[in-house]
């Protein structure tokens, strides 16, 4: 009977695409409902003039999530698309002694990259990737997959956090075992790839640092936009219906029961399963305007704490940056009270930290011929900070293009070709992210795990949420792995 069950999937990012492809192998009718003119969500592209710009998300550190996805159909992904492993992951370049750190997949090489800034730190490193395993043990492979909905399932799984001490920081835990300030910077930065402080994100995030010695950080040829267009393939042959331009204007509901959806103000579509891969926070203030809306109500989603606003800058250059490497952390002078403007004054500061990513490095098809192509992204505070991007983004680009100029980007102005940007502003508008936050709510304690949206609404049936505002959180794997959880949660239902 399953043949006749109809999926509506309300935005097209990772966590929408593997969702729908998870609900189609169950035997739905699966459409996905995009309001945008391309699909991918923050994993869209942009041309122009010959270079090929990612617009979101460049690392993959868990490729299998994906090979998973075309396993559904006994397909092969490497037949779509083509993953590389880098070396080195990630460079770091301090800009306050010019020092640099080569993070890479062979252990011994950053062990005497560790060496050379305090050798006692090469144990400390050691003694981190076995604790981050057993973070990893835990995090990743039991709860990273497992619906979080049932709050006594959260109090069994405390006494095991605790022993994992996840009630401190990614930061503080990396300061238990590495004592040089520069390392300990380089090795808590992860959670600014998800949208959290490390100051305040839970530990739980250092489960990272053994995920990536596992699998290897990658990246797919033709960039995450290939990635997604080889997914877009395998849906469309899959026979899922893919709709663009097609924005939700408001979810229909039977009192506490979700029933389809109106698009653009005017279209109507009935469904038995709806799957939001919206942001919840903004689904349930603009989707949902009905008294049975009642757990996550407008001041309650008002209260959340917000992940922060990233400013991006995205540049071609008629000369070649061979030095530059795929991924380039820019460490700016002051860490933790650079946090603090971000996440707590939400000011915009004078200095800044930058996260370069240049695919060229890699993939020469991604600019033309003698050209280099990049992005660089500094985490800025969300709109909660009333920040004027109209006034400050101009001034900021120019003072962050100056600052690699004078540092790691030599001649960089006049070699620019092309230059666009994007703000939180724009994280609003075209993604419709609440204060046009980079990753929805924040990765802390208090919003993680079952604190977090449901990936099966708590007040609503038959709907669910897939993507970085749900469990298990943001960053490509736990977005993916939402829709395994949702997968699961519908078998479990129909047993």
């Amino acid at each position: 009977t399953l043949m006749k069950k109809k999926a509506l999937v309300v935005g097209s990012g990772f966590g929408g695409i593997a969702s729908a492809l998870r609900l189609r192998k169950l035997g739905f009718q699966v459409t996905i409902l995009e309001r945008l003119d391309q699909i991918g969500g923050r994993a869209r592209v942009f041309k122009k003039s010959g270079y090929t710009f990612d617009a979101g998300p460049t690392v993959i550190t868990a490729p299998f999530l994906f090979d998973e996805l075309f396993k559904l159909f006994k397909k092969d992904r490497k037949k779509y698309v083509k993953f590389v492993r880098l070396d080195p992951w990630y460079r770091f370049y301090f800009s306050s002694n010019k020092k640099i750190f080569d993070y890479s997949d062979n252990l011994k090489k950053t062990e005497n990259e560790i060496k050379r800034f305090n050798h006692k730190d090469v144990e400390g490193y050691r003694k981190l990737l076995q604790f981050s395993e057993k973070i990893f043990n835990v995090g990743f492979l039991k709860l990273s997959f497992t619906p979080f909905h049932n709050f006594w399932f959260m109090i069994k799984q405390l006494p095991t956090l605790l022993v994992l001490k996840s009630y401190l920081s990614v930061f503080s835990l990396v300061g238990k075992f590495i004592k040089n300030n520069q390392l300990q910077q380089a090795l808590s930065i992860q959670p600014l790839l998800l949208g959290g402080n490390p100051i305040t994100t839970t530990s739980i995030y250092n489960l990272i640092h053994f995920l990536e010695r596992k699998w290897g950080v990658h990246y797919s040829m033709g960039g995450t936009g290939a990635l997604i267009d080889g997914l877009k393939k395998l849906m469309l042959e899959e026979k899922i219906i893919i709709k663009k331009n097609s924005e939700v204007t408001k979810i229909i509901t039977k009192k506490n029961e979700a029933i389809g959806v109106e698009v653009n103000k005017k279209k109507t579509f009935l469904a038995d399963k709806i799957i939001i891969n919206a942001d919840p926070t903004y689904t349930y203030k603009n989707l949902l305007k009905t008294p049975y809306n009642k757990k996550w109500n407008n001041k309650r989603v008002d209260s959340l704490d917000y992940s922060m606003g990233l400013f991006v800058i995205f540049f071609g250059t008629k000369k070649i940056y061979k030095k530059i490497a795929h991924h380039t952390i820019w460490m700016g002078k002051r860490y933790e009270g650079l946090l603090n403007d971000i996440f707590k004054k939400r000011i915009l500061a004078d200095d800044f930290s930058l996260y370069l990513h240049r695919p060229t490095a890699t993939d020469k098809s991604m600019a033309p011929k003698g050209c280099d192509c990049f992005y660089v992204l500094s985490p800025v505070p969300n709109l909660k900070g009333n920040l004027d991007w109209k006034k400050n983004g101009e001034k900021y680009k120019n003072k962050i293009l100056l600052a690699l100029e004078k540092t790691i980007m030599p001649e960089l102005k006049k070699n620019l070709e092309v230059c666009f940007y994007m703000t939180p502003e724009n994280f609003k508008n075209d993604y419709l992210s609440t204060y046009g936050s980079g990753f929805s709510i924040s990765p802390i304690f208090k919003q993680s795990a079952w604190f977090r949206f449901h990936n099966k609404s708590e007040d609503f049936k038959n709907l669910y949420f897939t993507g970085a505002g749900s469990h298990p959180g943001a960053g490509v794997p736990g977005v993916v792995s939402s829709a395994k959880i949702i997968e699961n949660l519908i078998l479990n239902e129909n047993k």
